[in-house]
């Protein structure tokens, strides 16, 4: 009989602990800034076997899925990735980890600089999109619709 693998529990990409017990496919989508797609898409570049459990996984498939998520932006199309055009720089970024969050922080302080319309809702706190606030996205105490005085 063949022997047991012993099944790693963590398995570590792009500065990120990966669960060992969950299919590849879905342990990269806990990298943040790697969705279903994207996931799907590096493992087929890495060559790897996206159903497998991510802790059983031999140590040169791991380091080739590094090698592919550190890569990324360079090996896909534009479209494929989560910045197409960079403010600053105006090439095609894919961003990962805690960029992702440091990025969108920085685009809503630029908004908020140059006095633009979405910057004013952010810093007011109002919904930015386009949504309807007359009855939904009310925040504080205020419950119920206000009643004219007779």
């Amino acid at each position: 009989m063949a022997q047991e693998e012993e099944i790693r529990y963590f398995v570590r990409i792009s500065n990120t602990d990966l669960d060992g017990t969950k299919p590849v496919l879905t342990a990269l989508t806990g990298i943040k800034g790697v969705g279903r797609h994207t996931a799907s898409v590096i493992a087929t570049m890495a060559k790897v076997n996206g159903r497998e459990l991510m802790g059983k996984l031999k140590e040169e498939d791991v380091e080739k899925l590094r090698e592919v998520v550190d890569g990324y932006s360079q090996k896909v199309p534009d479209w494929m990735v989560n910045r197409p055009k960079d403010v600053y720089t105006g090439e095609a970024r894919h961003l990962l980890g805690t960029e992702v969050s440091t990025t969108l922080d920085e685009d809503i302080n630029l908004m908020r600089k140059i006095r633009s319309y979405r910057g004013i809702r952010h810093e007011t706190g109002q919904k930015v999109r386009g949504q309807r606030t007359k009855s939904t996205g009310r925040t504080g105490a205020t419950v119920g619709v206000k009643r004219k005085k007779e």
